[in-house]
């Protein structure tokens, strides 16, 4: 340009707009927190008229703590979910809601008593309880701070809380269903117990942990047969068997058992072994210094696991002998002394002969190929004596609630298995001591192995024999008139199946578990929670039929108490009076005072918050369920499981299951580690709007990651889409309906913009009705990244700043203007910060939100596929071109695409007629450009991916235009100096 040549940069019409590069996120988005809170937005959609109800029903944090990670990925995958539905069209409701009862929150208040010195059980139960309740109040205060701050949409003013007056009330109706219906019941088996809270635990309440664990092998001797008519094979020729009493020959050997709980060898009541596995009789023929094994020992082991176990006794292969096979049947006949059978000093305990029979859960992978039974400490075996009808013969009660042998236990008396503060206790050595000093080890060792621990304490759990309260999964449930139909089991499996799964494995996962689960353990021996609502007779058996009070006259006192009171009335001075007497005689029944399983409460929200609440569900059931996936085994199932039993549904038409997260090397999250990602840090960093971006990001359905560097990734894909979403704003400053133009008048780029916004609509309204935004986002982003700011925004930013009123021009805004309502809708639900910023750019108003708008319709007739394939062909035809010039600049030939003339040689005569019928030039930016059909040169750039296209490098011809930049022949022959035609028409 010349010195004189005027400056035509003010003719352009450059971009403007307020809408800055640098969002500021964490210090602007508690502002657009507060406008929402103000303006009312929730409560504002409510009040739209005719739409269907969507309900997204929480499944309940619990209230202790601060939040975490996986607390942010989770409420934010459900926001999404209420606010995508939200915009497409229904009414989509919000109620977060917050579980209150249970052990956390106890443990916490009784470790503030230690501290002070106080003791729990001096302190009346409903002050205790009221210190566990205002421990809850403030937790909720805090985690409803921390979810609003991600932008979390919900009726935060009303939310529910299992600690409610009515819930409670509810919670306790849902369990008397069960006790009227004939499903609940009062057994003594072995459950998961915490010797550390001293209370039973169900499945959901245990993770696993790594364990070291004793390990021993221990010696039952062989001591006589049961009956004398059975023959079995001659000591002395094997193939005789006539006259020998099956197993005669075994008495004095020994079978060997393996154990990793020594501490429950004291509760030994019977040996298994299996039917169909190899068992042989081995002889001990020497023996190292150090072992516990004796020459001329007769040891029987299965034939597998016989080299194994005298390589753990010491013993190599020079040391010891098989002498025969060992069958079934001789098994089946002889019967077992305890090691500690006769020992001085114990009383008689173990004299009794213990048990011998076979057991299909018996294997021969590891161990000895028998298994040491004691009924009060394993479910398998407790099944097995139960179905035997000899539970009374082999149940024990030697371990106390805190984890201690009974004090009158022979050698063992108050040991400890574990310690208060979780740590081993004193209980397995003692055992494996005495065990050693009595002669009944023959090896012993550790083993590191997956083991279950409470997820409160992390402390070991055991298997514990203890009364407890359950519900009878396989029992037919009673309608309350004596009916009685499909089973709790039986109900649940149908209805897993009318229920949708995403990812459809959680389906299976569930249906597996409720397959094969137990009856559901509902007691817990604490204070805080719901009581079990039910009185037992005195001097009844549970097995008795007047056992359990049901009176619905009972019941409604109960429950009208709860609503008025809440929980803490059954535990009143004279509660069993004020609800019995009139009605029945009190002294005749005792009160239980145990509480539900917290999980029973969380399963019943079904009730007193979709049911009851006039903004829950129609029906009662939610849309959605939304949770991690370890809730399988949590409130997913204990929400079926309730509501099968009280309604013979499930409570949930679809379940949605998001997985761990994890940090960026793959590793599970550790304070101890160092790896935690806090939520409140990410958002005073970035802004809570990125977190909310890495959530659209990753594949919520397995484990996803996170870290700095994968942070620092998700705030470039947010700059870039800012960038375009700021082009739109700046190019659509000033645009009014007057400039717009029809589609059917639109150039074919804009139609083909149209076509991918119809193809778009349907992508994002798909993904998100599949909860998948995933796919919505990288979607969008694709289209804004690739499609508009690398393809389209770059062709047309010369006429959109360079054309006077043409209508080219008008056509681009007006396609500008459908792009811009589309993508801020389509992205709301996932970037509710800034597409609320970006709304506000053009739609100013003290109650305007982009929250309250709902994503435009798209007219199917801009779906062209025709027009969709022939830009596939030019859009190829371009990427060589400009790879060609690519190449110039590199080198330094050209200093931009506009100094180029190209001659583009296309082998496809259709192709090469769009070509020409188009401003090709303009497409590929350049100034000029040829297309012919000739044959290419050998000299054309070739793109290997664009077959039949090749361009040869030419310099336009002319000058450049001081305005445009376009090199031209025209430039400097018009009115206005150095400009070409083009913009010497916008100048005039």
């Amino acid at each position: 340009m010349c010195a004189d040549t005027p400056d035509y940069k003010d003719t352009l019409n450059l971009p403007k707009t307020d809408f800055p590069m640098r969002a500021g996120l964490p210090k602007r988005e508690p502002g657009w927190l507060e406008r929402w809170a103000r303006i009312g937005v929730y409560d504002r959609l409510r009040e739209k008229e005719g739409r269907a109800p969507f309900t997204l029903h929480d499944g309940p944090p619990y209230a202790n703590g601060h939040l975490h990670i996986g607390h942010a990925l989770n409420k934010t995958i459900k926001d999404m979910i209420v606010r995508s539905h939200q915009m497409m069209g229904r009414d989509a409701r919000y109620i977060p809601g917050w579980d209150c009862h249970g052990l956390p929150i106890e443990w916490k208040i009784e470790e503030a008593y230690r501290k002070k010195g106080r003791d729990k059980d001096q302190v009346p139960i409903n002050e205790f309880r009221a210190e566990c309740r205002d421990f809850a109040v403030g937790w909720v205060d805090v985690q409803r701070e921390e979810f609003k701050r991600l932008g979390i949409t919900g009726n935060w003013d009303e939310p529910y809380l299992t600690m409610d007056f009515h819930a409670e009330r509810v919670i306790a109706e849902e369990f008397m269903t069960f006790l009227m219906n004939g499903t609940l019941y009062q057994g003594s088996k072995p459950v998961m117990w915490s010797p550390v809270e001293q209370t039973a635990l169900a499945e959901a309440e245990v993770e696993y942990h790594d364990k070291d664990s004793f390990t021993i092998w221990v010696k039952f001797r062989v001591s006589d047969t049961k009956n004398k008519d059975i023959t079995g094979v001659d000591p002395v020729d094997p193939t005789q068997s006539d006259g020998v009493v099956a197993g005669e020959n075994l008495v004095g050997a020994y079978v060997v058992i393996w154990t990793t709980t020594p501490w429950t060898m004291p509760s030994n009541k019977a040996v298994v072994f299996g039917d169909g596995i190899s068992y042989g009789l081995y002889e001990i023929t020497g023996r190292p210094e150090d072992c516990w094994a004796r020459i001329g020992d007769r040891y029987i082991l299965a034939d597998n696991l016989a080299a194994d176990v005298m390589q753990r006794s010491r013993l190599d292969n020079t040391m010891y002998r098989r002498l025969r096979d060992v069958s079934a049947t001789e098994l089946g006949n002889i019967t077992l002394s305890h090691p500690l059978k006769g020992a001085e000093g114990a009383g008689g305990e173990w004299d009794d002969i213990r048990d011998f029979r076979a057991a299909d859960f018996v294997t021969d992978t590891e161990g000895t190929g028998f298994v040491h039974c004691a009924p009060s400490h394993g479910m398998e075996e407790y099944e097995l004596y139960r179905e035997l009808g000899m539970l009374e013969q082999v149940i024990t009660y030697n371990v106390n609630p805190d984890g201690r042998f009974r004090d009158d236990l022979p050698f063992f008396g108050g040991k400890a298995i574990l310690k208060p503060n979780g740590k081993e206790g004193n209980a397995n050595a003692a055992v494996i001591e005495k065990l050693a000093e009595v002669g009944g080890l023959l090896a012993r060792g550790k083993i590191k192995h997956s083991y279950p621990h409470s997820w409160r304490s992390k402390a070991p759990v055991i298997y514990r024999n203890t009364p407890q309260w359950f519900a009878a999964i396989d029992k037919p449930v009673g309608d309350g008139q004596d009916t009685y139909g499909a089973t709790i089991r039986e109900r649940a499996l149908t209805e897993i199946d009318n229920v949708n799964w995403t990812p459809r494995s959680g389906r299976n996962r569930l249906y597996s578990m409720m397959e094969s689960r137990p009856d559901w353990v509902l007691s817990r021996q604490r204070a805080w929670g719901v009581p079990l609502t039910c009185f037992t007779k005195k001097g009844a058996l549970p097995t008795d039929d007047d056992f359990l009070l049901r009176n619905p006259q009972v019941n409604r006192r109960i429950t009208s108490a709860f609503e008025a009171e809440g929980a803490d009335a059954w535990y009143d001075e004279g509660a069993k009076q004020r609800f019995l007497e009139g009605i029945v005689n009190p002294d005749d029944y005792e009160q239980v005072t145990d509480i539900l399983d917290v999980w029973f409460d969380s399963g019943s929200t079904h009730a007193f918050v979709l049911r009851d609440r006039a903004d829950g569900s129609e029906d009662g059931v939610a849309d959605v369920y939304m949770e991690g996936t370890d809730q399988h085994r949590g409130w997913f199932h204990s929400s079926l499981l309730q509501s099968v039993g009280t309604t013979g549904r499930a409570p949930y038409r679809n379940v949605v299951t998001h997985g761990m997260t994890l940090d960026e090397k793959g590793f599970k999250m550790s304070k101890s580690i160092g790896n935690t990602i806090v939520p409140d840090e990410v958002i005073k960093q970035y802004g809570a709007d990125i977190l909310r971006l890495w959530v659209a990001q990753t594949d919520y359905t397995a484990d996803q990651r996170i870290g700095p560097e994968i942070l620092k990734g998700v705030a470039d894909s947010y700059r870039r889409l800012r960038n375009t979403m700021r082009f739109m704003l700046g190019s659509l400053a000033d645009f009014t309906d007057a400039d717009r133009v029809d589609p059917t008048e639109m150039p074919e780029l804009e139609c083909w913009v149209l076509h991918r916004l119809a193809e778009l609509d349907q992508t994002v309204r798909d993904g998100y009705g599949a909860f998948d935004f995933q796919r919505v986002f990288s979607a969008v982003f694709t289209f804004a990244t690739v499609d508009l700011s690398a393809f389209y925004f770059d062709i047309r930013k010369d006429a959109l700043y360079c054309d006077g009123d043409t209508s080219e021009r008008r056509a681009a805004r007006t396609v500008l203007d459908l792009l811009y309502h589309r993508l801020t809708t389509w992205l709301a639900p996932i970037l509710v910060f800034t597409m609320e910023e970006v709304w506000l750019e053009r739609h100013p108003g003290e109650d305007a939100s982009v929250h309250l708008v709902d994503m435009p319709d798209t007219p199917a007739t801009w779906r062209d596929d025709a027009l969709a394939h022939k830009w596939n062909a030019i859009r190829s035809a371009r990427r060589a071109v400009t790879a060609a010039l690519e190449i110039q600049r590199t080198d330094k030939v050209i200093g931009a695409s506009l100094e180029a003339a190209p001659v583009v040689h296309v082998e496809d005569a259709d192709l090469a007629a769009n070509l020409r019928a188009l401003p090709f030039a303009d497409i590929c930016i350049t100034s000029q450009i040829s297309v012919t059909t000739d044959p290419s040169p050998d000299e054309a750039f070739r793109l290997p991916e664009v077959p039949g296209v090749g361009v040869v490098f030419e310099r336009a011809e002319g000058a450049k235009c001081a305005r445009c930049w376009k090199v031209l022949p025209d430039v400097g022959t018009h009115s206005h100096d150095g400009v070409c035609g083009r913009c010497e028409a916008a100048l005039s």
